[in-house]
């Protein structure tokens, strides 16, 4: 996992020709008069989906991983938390769906990390980085996020 600022990646990142598509797209829209949904990038490549949602308690988060893409989560506007995980130490609740590249579970209290984001930071999200989005910090935040998913 890296997490970053928009301004700062070019510095932190080793980026491949689609990793520097996500970022270049995240840099040249005018973003947040996005539609929610999926934008096309580079077809199943490199593509984008723009979400709007309240933040709700970090109580029991759901995690996820991925094995065909990584993330790059974008907070366009608000404030979130996502907790960090390995992949590995997720305990499986819903097994991987390669259709849908995704498997869920839950991680145990004091074994994952919390990621505080704010309007203008990013985390990418490897393979082996399990994953919770849509926590709150503290009171319930509106967040438009983008989330850029880059085949591997």
């Amino acid at each position: 996992m890296i997490a970053s600022d928009l301004n700062h990646i070019d510095r932190q990142l080793t980026k491949t020709p689609s990793l520097k598509k996500a970022i270049e797209f995240l840099r040249s829209r005018e973003i947040h008069d996005l539609p929610d949904g999926r934008v096309e990038i580079d077809g199943n490549k490199v593509y984008a989906i723009v979400e709007r949602y309240e933040t709700m308690d970090a109580g029991s988060p759901r995690f996820e991983y991925h094995k065909k893409y990584i993330d790059v989560q974008f907070i366009a506007s608000g404030h979130e938390v996502i907790g960090w995980t390995p992949a590995e130490s997720i305990k499986i609740t819903e097994a991987y769906d390669a259709v849908k590249d995704v498997a869920f579970g839950t991680a145990e209290i004091g074994k994952w990390m919390p990621l505080s984001l704010t309007e203008g930071q990013l985390a990418i999200l490897y393979p082996e980085d399990g994953h919770a989005s849509r926590l709150a910090f503290g009171e319930s935040s509106s967040v438009l996020k983008i989330v850029v998913k880059v085949a591997v």
